[in-house]
C-alpha cells in the first residue's frame, strides 16, 4: 500500500485543542466492543480515496456509533508490482500488537463489503502527520515509541515503513498504519536496533509456533509464521551483540 494513503487518513488537529480529548486512542481496554462494532455497523456510504496502487475505500458508518469511518482495503494475499500485499497482514499486524500489548496499531477486522472481503482499518481522527510534526519539540516518550516501531517491523518483517504511514495524536502517541507488505516469508531485518524495549522484547522472546497459530493462525499461513520467529531468532543475535558492546544501557 502505498504511502500517499495517509495524506487522507490525517485530520488536522487544532492547537488549541482541549487537553481531555489529547489521545486518540479511543479504543484501549474496549477492544472488543470497536471490533464488534467495525464488523457489524451499518455503512452509509462508500468513497474512493483518490491515491494509492491498490485503491482503497473509505467506509462512512452511521453517526454516533463508536467509530465515524474505516478504510477498506480488499487486497487478496499476492504480489501486486513486484511487492507482497494482503489484506491478511493489517489483521495480523493489529492481531499481533494486541498479543504483544503494543498499543499502536488501530482496530482492524475482517469485513464483507459489497460481496469483496477485505480488512476494516479504524480511521482514527484527530492526528497529524509523521512530516508535519517533525520540526516541533518531542516528549521524552518519543524516542521510547521510535524503538518499539522498529522492534515490531523487524519482527513483521515490515520494510515499507516510511513518514507516510505514521500518525501521531495531540498527546504525542505514534500510530502505526499500512502493512499490507508486512509477513513476508524471508529472515531480513528491516530495522537497525539500537535502544530495546526490555518489557516488549521479553514477549518477543515468549512466542512460540503455538501461541501465534492460536492468536494469528487464521491471517498467516505456516511459512509467514515460521519467517516471522527466524526473524525474531536473528533479533535476538543483533540484541545480545549491542548488550555485548553496550551493557544494559541497550535497554529502557
Amino acid at each position: 500500500m502505498t504511502a500517499l494513503l495517509v495524506a487522507l487518513l490525517v485530520v488536522a488537529w487544532p492547537q488549541a485543542q482541549p487537553a481531555a480529548t489529547a489521545c486518540s486512542n479511543t479504543w484501549q481496554n474496549r477492544t472488543a466492543a470497536f471490533e464488534e462494532y467495525l464488523r457489524t455497523a451499518k455503512i452509509d456510504k462508500m468513497t474512493e480515496i483518490p491515491t494509492g496502487v491498490t485503491k482503497p475505500q473509505r467506509a462512512y458508518l452511521e453517526p454516533g456509533g463508536l467509530v465515524a469511518s474505516f478504510a477498506w482495503k480488499a487486497l487478496r494475499p499476492g504480489f501486486v508490482n513486484g511487492y507482497f500485499e494482503s489484506y491478511k497482514s493489517e489483521i495480523g499486524a493489529y492481531e499481533l500488537d494486541k498479543l504483544l500489548g503494543l498499543n499502536m496499531v488501530p482496530v482492524i477486522v475482517e469485513r464483507r463489503v459489497n460481496n469483496d472481503l477485505g480488512a476494516a482499518i479504524m480511521w482514527v481522527e484527530n492526528v497529524r502527520s509523521w512530516e508535519s510534526v517533525q520540526p516541533l519539540p518531542k516528549p521524552a516518550t518519543w524516542g521510547f515509541q521510535l524503538s518499539r516501531m522498529k522492534m515490531f517491523d523487524d519482527l513483521i518483517g515490515n520494510s515499507d515503513r516510511n513518514k507516510g504511514n505514521l500518525i501521531v495524536d495531540a498527546d504525542w502517541h505514534l500510530y502505526l498504519i499500512d502493512h499490507s507488505r508486512a509477513f513476508v516469508t524471508d529472515a531480513k531485518l528491516p530495522q537497525e536496533l539500537q535502544n530495546i524495549d526490555r518489557k516488549l522484547w521479553d514477549k518477543m522472546l515468549a512466542l512460540d509456533e503455538a501461541t501465534l497459530k492460536k492468536s494469528m493462525g487464521q491471517w498467516l499461513d505456516d511459512r509467514q509464521t515460521q519467517a516471522l520467529l527466524r526473524r525474531r531468532d536473528l533479533m535476538k543475535k543483533k540484541i545480545d551483540a549491542l548488550v555485548a558492546k553496550r551493557g544494559e544501557t541497550v535497554f529502557f
